[in-house]
């Protein structure tokens, strides 16, 4: 399926807008990341446990984005966001989301 941050895929013309396609997911830290992060902040430089975290959870959120247009009969996602949020201490949302629409 095609997916795009622009509101508009070249090439194609979009036919029908179906309403918005969302996926999200909430993740927490665990305390070995945390150890590992607190020396992190020491010595300075990426945490990449967190970055993986991160990486991680924007991608189940686009996959489940992506399910939900599917689910709407949708083939492309247009104007596709991330917007994240923090659920309680050490646990965040991470949500995609988009227009699904049908196109030509």
């Amino acid at each position: 399926m095609l997916y795009v941050n622009t509101e508009t895929i070249a090439g194609k013309t979009i036919t029908e807008s179906l309403g918005i396609a969302r996926g999200s997911t909430v993740r927490s830290r665990n305390i070995g990341r945390d150890l590992f992060a607190g020396l992190k902040n020491i010595i300075g430089g990426e945490i990449e446990e967190y970055t993986k975290l991160q990486a991680d959870a924007r991608e189940q959120a686009l996959s489940r984005m992506l399910d939900d247009a599917r689910r709407l009969g949708a083939d492309a996602v247009v104007a596709v966001r991330f917007t994240t949020s923090v659920v309680t201490q050490g646990a965040s949302e991470i949500l995609a989301f988009g227009t699904a629409v049908k196109i030509n």
